[in-house]
This record gives C-alpha cells, structure tokens and sequence, in this order.
C-alpha cells in the first residue's frame, strides 16, 4: 500500500531560510507567523494529512461517491468524520479573515498546507479547497450583509462552496453561457440552467453548501460583458442565519471520472433556485476570477502533490525491489540482486522527479508570497509589483506543474515495473488523479495563451520585465563565485534563451498570430524552466552558506546541491528545445485544412 510523508523540512528550509519570510514582517500576517507557530501548524498538518488523510486515499478511490435516490450524495467511508477533524482543527481558515473566524495566517502557509493535503488525499482536499476559493470571492466582492452570512460559516466548516462556470455547451469561453438569472422583485433572483463538471457539487460533509454561479441577467449584453456572478446556497438561510427550505438546486448526475473519484463531480440542475448577486452587474467574471486564481494556483499545487507522494513511494520501491545486478559490480553480494535504486537509468528517473518537486515547491511558496504582499502589503509600489509576478506566474505554476506533475506520475510507475500497472501498489491511482489537473480551471494550453497574450504584454511588458530584472540581478551577484558557476551559469544560459524567446513573440505575436499560438505552450514550459532554476539557485547559495557555517544537518545540505547541479546539468538545457520550437513556427502545423483532418 502506498504511504506518504509531508515534507516539513523541506517546507521549514524554504520558508525560514531561502524565502526568508521573517523579512515581511511588516505584514500583519507575516507579523503572526513566529517560526515556532510555522513549525508547529507544519506538523500539526503533516499528522493529519499522514493518520487520517492518506489511509482514506485509497478508499476514496475504490468505493467513490453515491447518488441517492432523493438527489443527495454520500461521499466515501471515512471522509465525513475525517473532514470533522480537519473543520475543527481550524485549517479551513487558516489564512481567513479574523473578523470571520480565521486565523489570518498568510496565505503561504495555507499554500504548504494544500500541498500536504493533496499529496495525502487530493479527492478529500477538494472540498475544502473550493471553499477557500469561495471565501477569497467573497472576502473581496460581497456585500456587508454577504460577508455576515457566509463568512463564518464557511471558515468554520459549518457550510461548504463550490464555483459554476462550465456548462455542457460551454466550457474555457464563458460569453457562451445559458444559464440566465431573473430578478424576483424583492432583490434576489431565480436562476435557472445547467452546470457540469461541478466538484464538491452535492455531499454530505457540511449542513449547507454555497454554490457561487455564473449567470447572464435578462437583457444584459451578450458575450463576456454580460456576466453576473450569484450566491446560490443549497438551503435557503433564514434571517437568524439558520436553515431553512431547500433551494431549487440539485445533483441531476455524478460524473463517471477517470480518477478523483473520492470528490463528488456533479451535474447541477437549477431550476428558479433563489440567488443573489455577488459585487456589479454584469461584472461577475471579474468577481469569478478572484476565485480561479486562487483555483489556478491551487490546481498547480495539485501536480506537485501528486508528483511528489509518486516520487516517495517510488524511492522506497526502488530501495526494496531487487533485480539485476549495479554496472560497477554486486552492492550487495549477500543478496541474489542489487536493488534496483542502483541501476543508472532508475536513478535519472527518481533524480528527475526530485530535482522537480523540490524547485517546484519553492516555486509556489515565491509565488504564494507575491500574493500576500499585493493582498496584505503596506507598500503600494511593492503591493503592484507582487500583483503583477503573482498574475505573470499563475498560468506558468499551473499550466507546468500538472503537466510536470503528471509526467512524473507516469514516471514514478515506471520505475515500478508491472507492479506499477496494478491497483494495489497505488501507481496507476496517482496517475490518473493527475491527470484532471492538465485539464480543469482552463486546460493547459490555454494557460499558454493566457500568458503569451495576456500577461506577457500587459502594462507595457511589466511584470515579466521585473522577473527578468530579478533573476538578472541573482546572476550579476553571484556570478564571481566559482561555487555558484554551476547553478548560475546555466541560469544565465536559460534566462538569455527566455528573453530571446519574448522577443520573438514580440516580433511575430502580431502579424503572425498562429506562431504565437503554435508556441505558446513551449514558452509557458520555457518559462517554468527558468523559473524553477532560479529557485535551485537560491536554494543553493543557502545550502552553501549553511556548511561554510558548520550546519548540523550537513547530508541535508549536501543532499540539495546534488539535486540542484541534477537540475542544472540534465533538466535546464531543454530551454534550448523549447525555443526552437517556438521559432519553427505555425506553417507545418497549419499546413492542412480542417476538412483534411
């Protein structure tokens, strides 16, 4: 059976020592966070996501969720008291807003703490998950008297959120939707349509769910500019803030999925259901957005976490498994084969996965910071340049790490053999739960064009020349340190790549637009290559650092500049692929007509 450990050092290193999060103490948030309540909710977390989380992984996989005969939906056995636990344990609303019961942690941690949760038991970690989402929507654009009712509620567990978007005719473009929305004449308003694909839909977990839907008002404008965004809740609220009767919203079906089967997939039927608007007319995609950023981000956690819980059982199989014998001759001649962790071709596997995930990590929680500080930070200059990496990196964590995440998957079942192939080994389950988070919240290759034609240009270039400026001014630093040559040098290397690369899209994004398509998705991988880079160099000039001072935990250290050099020597050249990629163009791929295919 497969097993999972949450990497708290891991998480404590980058935190403490490379993020160096104790510099934003400035923010209120940040102020909170001593290093001793770091460590301590890190392994609180990490008990949880171990005892209770992970051991229902399994379960949740094999039996999934049931569609009652009334509409209801029983999720599988265990995640209800498992999800008591974790509502009473305070983690919903880790990072939330005091005044509603939070405990105003930044949203890092509650980024580290995802991770853990996902790696454990993705399925379960939906649930909560979309609530975060609904509660970051309507902390920004709710009313006063939305904020009073929902709130606490939803920090506390108590209630459960969704997000509706996807429709069966519409899915990544919106302007298509049908679901219409109108208005009763007492300030609510009936809304009717059908949603699918809806996680966390209908289930048993929590006395109310609130769903957050999209939907176009009578006579507003067509397309895109015509969009609302409504609280929906599954029971009506009475005006004490209890339950009262049960809304028109129900489960018309669960999905038959791939995987995440533990997380109820739902087709939701409204039909005159009781909802109301959330922040302007017609505004709603903006208001949505909140929400599918914080979703975004969270999806490319979810690659990470399945990458990472593979590469550990992995590891420990490869350790186990005995066959053959090394090339260099028996390791261990007591035994009738060598484990198979010896084999060089077992090794570029597992370093690969390794030298991923922990670049990986430190790249959601730089991203997650950057967050913090455009929500949190005093500064308004410091809030706008946060603002602007969080927007710029968005498509790049997501759209890299599922992809990455992913891959590694399948790789982490490769080193397993057949083994890998059968359900009890656990393999076959990670790869197939990560494969929805290469498609949801916008499938990857819109994740590509998002960041080629939206971030890329917007505000002149702005964001993306203040990572260029940032990873320029790491390189200048360091570049007379022979100790750093083989970390910066390849930095340098793929930062220059990068930035050819951006001018060619600058060139040609234009009066081409294909190539601009054509390319998008390798310069989003481009990209990600960069980025993580430039976290195992930062990570590096730490490690460094630390034994020139005489660590304690030296094999630690030691240990992440072999990954590191792995990373820098066998995964950074493909910057050079990528871009020649890009600049191939659009002519072959677009060389047949529809009708030919």
């Amino acid at each position: 059976m497969p097993s999972y450990k949450a990497p708290v050092d891991d998480v404590l290193f980058l935190l403490n020592d490379v993020i160096g999060i104790d510099r934003y103490n400035n923010i209120p948030s940040f102020a909170e966070a001593t290093p001793d309540l770091v460590k301590a909710i890190l392994e609180e977390g990490a008990r949880l996501c171990e005892e209770v989380l992970q051991p229902l992984n399994r379960v949740g996989d094999t039996e999934g969720c049931t569609r009652n005969d009334d509409g209801s939906v029983t999720t599988p056995t265990g995640f209800k008291d498992a999800f008591s636990q974790f509502a009473e344990g305070g983690w919903i609303g880790l990072t939330a807003d005091p005044q509603y019961g939070g405990q105003g942690l930044p949203h890092t941690l509650g980024a580290a703490i995802n991770e853990f949760v996902s790696s454990a038991n993705i399925a379960f970690g939906m649930y909560p998950g979309l609530t975060q989402g609904a509660i970051a929507a309507l902390a920004i654009h709710g009313s006063d008297a939305q904020k009073a009712l929902y709130l606490p509620r939803l920090v506390s567990g108590e209630w459960l959120g969704t997000m509706n978007l996807t429709e069966p005719h519409c899915g990544t473009d919106l302007g298509l939707l049908k679901t219409k929305a109108v208005p009763d004449g007492d300030g609510s308003y009936a809304i009717t349509g059908t949603k699918i694909f809806i996680s966390a839909g209908e289930h048993d977990l929590a006395d109310n769910i609130v769903h957050l839907v999209l939907a176009r008002i009578e006579g507003a404008p067509e397309g895109t500019k015509g969009i609302s965004l409504f609280v929906v809740p599954k029971i009506l609220p009475t005006e004490d803030g209890g339950l009262g009767a049960r809304n028109a919203v129900g489960c018309g079906a669960l999905e038959e999925k791939m995987g995440i089967h533990g997380n109820a997939t739902c087709v939701m039927n409204y039909d005159g259901a009781t909802g109301w608007l959330v922040g302007e007319e017609n505004k709603g995609l903006r208001a949505m957005f909140t929400m599918m950023n914080e979703a975004r981000l969270g999806v490319g956690i979810q690659g990470l976490s399945q990458s990472e819980v593979a590469y550990q059982n992995a590891v420990t199989y490869a350790r186990e498994r005995l066959q053959g014998r090394a090339l260099t001759g028996p390791k261990d001649p007591d035994k009738p084969a060598d484990p198979i962790i010896v084999h060089p071709d077992v090794r570029r596997m597992l370093m690969s996965m390794k030298a991923f995930n922990e670049a990986a990590r430190a790249l959601v929680l730089w991203t997650a910071v950057r967050g913090d500080i455009a929500h949190r930070g005093a500064d308004e200059t410091e809030r706008q340049t946060a603002d602007d990496l969080m927007g710029l990196m968005t498509p790049v964590v997501k759209g890299v790490l599922t992809d990455t995440g992913f891959q590694n998957a399948v790789t982490a079942q490769q080193v397993y053999g057949g083994h890998g192939y059968i359900a009890e080994w656990g393999m076959e389950q990670f790869v197939r739960d990560a494969r929805i988070a290469m498609i949801y919240e916008g499938a990857n290759g819109i994740q590509g064009l998002d960041l080629v034609g939206r971030k890329l240009p917007a505000n002149g270039g702005r964001a993306v020349m203040a990572f260029f400026g940032e990873v320029e001014a790491f390189v200048k630093e360091n570049a007379g340190d022979k100790a750093m040559a083989p970390y910066v040098e390849p930095l340098k290397t793929g930062l220059e790549t990068l930035q050819q690369a951006t001018m060619w899209f600058m060139q040609n994004a234009m009066t081409k637009p294909d190539n601009a398509g054509a390319g998008s998705t390798d310069y989003m991988h481009l990209f990600g290559l960069v980025a993580l880079g430039y976290m195992w160099a930062r990570m590096a000039r730490v490690a460094q650092a630390r034994l020139a001072d005489g660590a304690d935990n030296k094999a630690f250290y030691e240990t992440k500049l072999v990954t590191g050099r792995f990373f820098m020597e066998r995964i950074m050249p493909e910057a050079k692929a990528h871009y020649a990629r890009i600049s191939a163009g659009a002519d072959t791929l677009m060389a047949l007509s529809a009708e030919a295919f």
